[in-house]
C-alpha cells in the first residue's frame, strides 16, 4: 500500500495526501485547495470526495447524473 496519492479533481491536481501516524494528510497543490491545507483524513478517497465538494460548492464542477 502507497504512502501518498495525488488528489485530481475534474483533471486538475487538487494536492497530494501522505500517510502517517494519524491518518493522511493532505497538501494543497494550488491556492484553490488552500482551504484543506494541513486536514487529516482517513483514507485518500475520503480526501478526494472533500476536495471534489469543495470544488462543487464552490460551483467549479459540474454533478453528473
Amino acid at each position: 500500500m502507497s504512502d501518498s496519492y495525488i488528489i485530481e479533481v475534474s483533471s486538475e491536481t487538487a494536492g497530494i495526501v501522505v500517510r502517517d501516524k494519524a491518518g493522511y494528510r493532505f497538501f494543497a497543490a494550488t491556492h484553490d485547495f488552500n482551504s484543506l491545507e494541513g486536514r487529516y483524513f482517513r483514507s485518500a478517497r475520503e480526501a478526494e470526495r472533500a476536495a471534489t465538494r469543495f470544488k462543487q460548492d464552490r460551483g467549479e464542477v459540474s454533478v453528473r447524473a
